[in-house]
């Protein structure tokens, strides 16, 4: 293992993750809140730490290896949740201790949306566009960023693409140079954001609230500037708004560069876990605007309709905005839409979940042992559209679903065993591992009544969840440390 090597990244990315301390320190100097002094000491004191870390190994020049990239990985996003700590901890506007400071810092970094915070309203502009700059660059990953300026720094990236998107991501290598790659999907993602900025501008909300919400919609993050969330504005306009990109955020962003490359809609068609990941969200809001019509919890049907899809597609992709307390409608559809969330986004999209992909695989799968129980000595290869899939890989999707079951009911015990209820407690693993934010029981609103313990043992499953599983749990395996 090459630590100069790790240690010349760390160092590098900590001086870039400190450039993101700036904008605050001018969105404070624009509202004169005079919240700005955390955010500049942070800004020094990571930039020097980053400087002393690259100093020693500059001319390190090695390449990196896989397993340095899953070092880096793991490093990166727990390194980063800390350091992101910094300016929240000691603001003085903010009563928070150092655990719900990590929690927050990792849950917008994570784009999980669980929050700490009570009383967004009457925060500094600099601490909420901070919040929702997290979610914003966590996004996409800030690795995937890395990855396409590390060329510049004389690093090589494809380790560290590997190590940030384990498992069945199809297309992983849309252009011939992974740093090119990593271009490509971040201005498919700038483009979404700007669009997305100026639709809620034109819809209703102010410029500030415009651009900040485009930061936690299109990362499908739920972070809002307001307590009540998109109820906040009460607009059939801005909801809209939300629906389409939070969707679209929801969509493996290679999809989107092969649209953008054909000029067609077609490989959206055509593409099978796009038709899953639609269907199931039809499935899940009409059953949600069946019940909430015929139960009376709504008795206007277009009220229901708009309630139910904005639910569903936010609860599904992950994001977590929310215009109404869903925890309060009829038992089948809170648990629906937490179930929902389990699937979440498509694989190289932002949002969480286990993915469509592997919830495909594991359906063809099934199909297939089905049909081996009529037919034993049929050979049946599974398939995506016409592509077969190599056994390795359902092999590595069914390992993948064991752990992660495995993982989610020690983490819902440890949370009983505390004192959570049964609820409360699924609900925040089942949040903060498919990095969903809001859950149900004491979690629906915050997470402000955790113990500090519970709050650490969070930021762990949103990071298991960010880094989908079995990147942190191979850090964990004897044979990862041997030479």
């Amino acid at each position: 293992m090459h630590l100069a090597v790790i240690q010349r990244i760390m160092g590098l990315l900590l001086m870039l993750f400190s450039i993101t301390l700036v904008p605050p320190v001018i969105i404070d100097l624009i509202y004169q809140e005079h919240a700005a002094h955390t955010f500049f000491y942070s800004y020094l004191f990571l930039l020097c730490l980053g400087f002393l870390l690259f100093l020693p190994v500059r001319n390190v020049k090695n390449d990196l290896r896989l397993r340095d990239g899953f070092v880096v990985a793991v490093l990166f996003w727990l390194v980063l949740g800390l350091a992101g700590a910094l300016p929240l901890y000691f603001n003085e506007h903010i009563e928070i201790s150092v655990a719900g400071a990590i929690f927050e810092s990792i849950s917008g970094l994570t784009t999980t949306g669980a929050t700490v915070f009570v009383g967004l309203d009457q925060l500094p502009h600099s601490i909420l566009f901070y919040r929702q700059e997290l979610q914003w660059l966590g996004g996409m990953g800030i690795i995937v960023l890395a990855v396409a300026v590390m060329p510049m720094l004389g690093i090589g990236g494809m380790q560290l693409y590997k190590a940030e998107t384990p498992g069945p991501v199809k297309d992983s290598k849309l252009t011939p140079r992974i740093a090119e790659t990593a271009k490509a999907l971040w201005y498919i993602y700038l483009a979404l954001t700007v669009v997305c900025a100026f639709s809620y501008w034109i819809a209703g909300m102010t410029f500030f609230d415009a651009v900040a919400h485009s930061f936690s919609t299109v990362s499908n993050g739920g972070f809002s500037t307001h307590d009540s969330s998109v109820n906040y504005f009460d607009n059939a306009a801005i909801e809209f708004v939300a629906i389409i990109f939070m969707l679209l955020g929801g969509v493996n962003f290679a999809l989107h560069f092969t649209v953008v490359r054909s000029k067609s809609l077609m490989p959206y068609i055509r593409d099978a876990e796009f038709q899953l990941y639609a269907s199931m969200l039809i499935v899940v809001f009409t059953l949600t605007t069946y019940v909430l019509y015929t139960q009376s919890i709504l008795h206007d049907l277009p009220l229901a309709f708009r309630e139910a899809v904005f639910q569903t597609v936010s609860i599904t992709t992950t994001s977590g905005f929310v215009t109404t307390d869903y925890s309060t409608w009829p038992v089948f559809v809170p648990v629906l839409l937490v179930f929902s969330s389990f699937i979440g986004g498509c694989a190289g999209s932002t949002g969480g979940g286990l993915k469509v992909i592997r919830v495909l695989l594991m359906i063809k799968q099934g199909q297939r042992e089905l049909f081996r129980l009529i037919h034993p000595n049929a050979r049946v290869v599974v398939k995506l559209g016409k592509q077969p899939v190599d056994n390795r890989v359902i092999d590595a999707v069914w390992g993948f679903f064991a752990a992660y079951v495995g993982l989610f009911a020690l983490m819902m015990l440890i949370l009983m065993f505390t004192g959570l209820d049964q609820v409360t407690a699924f609900s925040a693993v089942a949040a903060t591992m498919n990095n969903l934010g809001p859950g149900l029981g004491e979690v629906s609103a915050n997470y402000s009544s955790l113990s500090d313990f519970n709050k650490l043992l969070l930021c762990f499953s949103m990071l298991l969840g960010r880094l989908e599983i079995f990147t942190l749990l191979v850090l964990f395996m004897p044979a990862f440390w041997r030479k």
